[in-house]
């Protein structure tokens, strides 16, 4: 995975953001990046490289999991981010779905998606995280 230039990258923007958001964010905050960074692990350990057509139900079930994640997050809390991280992780999990009903999109189309809505989901939790420290700030808590 870590094989290229761009993924290590992308690694290092996943973590600097949960670390971020578990120092300076509240309890939702924390919440989400728990489960994106659980969520990145586990889908490292399930990824098949040699597998080129079909779904990778492991995968699926992990993101599936990530959107309850959001969901209940989104349901339970009076911020926005969750709804837009929500959001985001319906369309992977909708693109994961496509391989189910067998529509074929191009194996670099898919990953595109997946990584474009990651990238997305990563700064909801950032702008997230930014919103609750400020708050807390303008309240004089921190």
């Amino acid at each position: 995975m870590f094989e290229t230039l761009a993924s290590q990258i992308g690694a290092a923007i996943a973590v600097c953001v949960t670390a971020f958001a578990f120092i300076k964010g509240d309890e939702p905050e924390r919440i989400g990046a728990g489960a994106y960074i659980l969520g990145f692990l586990a889908s490292l350990l399930m990824q098949d490289t040699g597998q080129l057509y079909g779904t990778n139900w492991a995968l699926m079930a992990i993101d599936v999991v990530m959107l309850s994640v959001l969901a209940a997050l989104a349901w339970k809390t009076n911020r926005t981010w969750p709804i837009w991280a929500c959001a985001l992780q319906s369309v992977i999990v909708l693109s994961h779905v496509l391989t189910i009903v067998d529509v074929r999109p191009p194996l670099a189309a898919f990953y595109a998606v997946i990584n474009l809505a990651s990238y997305g989901l990563l700064v909801a939790i950032a702008v997230g995280t930014f919103w609750a420290w400020q708050d807390r700030r303008a309240a004089g808590l921190e």
